[in-house]
């Protein structure tokens, strides 16, 4: 299936990005990248743009765009195993270090 037929709150998951060259480069840029988890969100009114859920990050794409993205639908044992808004464990914490400072 594409992801232009995918349901609002269904969860997916990227198996191929097909198009042109510059096409598939700019989405796979996007991180719309083969084993990407994302969940749509949203369907404008007139149906075009429709929003993702992709590493965290919301992200709008045309659905003439979203027809070159073939995923498969995840089953709701995989789709509670991990949120799609997840971008990294929790258990994990980010410490910054200033510039010039003793480590």
């Amino acid at each position: 299936m594409t992801l232009d037929t995918a349901h609002i709150g269904e969860h997916l998951r990227i198996q191929q990005v097909a198009g042109e060259r510059a096409f598939r480069r700019r989405l796979l840029e996007l991180g719309l990248v083969p084993g990407t988890r994302v969940e749509l969100k949203r369907i404008a009114p007139l149906g075009d743009p429709i929003e993702l859920l992709v590493r965290g990050c919301s992200l709008s794409i045309r659905r003439a765009e979203a027809r070159s993205i073939h995923v498969t639908r995840e089953t709701a044992a995989e789709s509670s195993a991990r949120p799609v808004a997840s971008c990294c464990d929790s258990s994990e914490t980010l410490k910054l270090e200033e510039e010039g400072s003793a480590a």
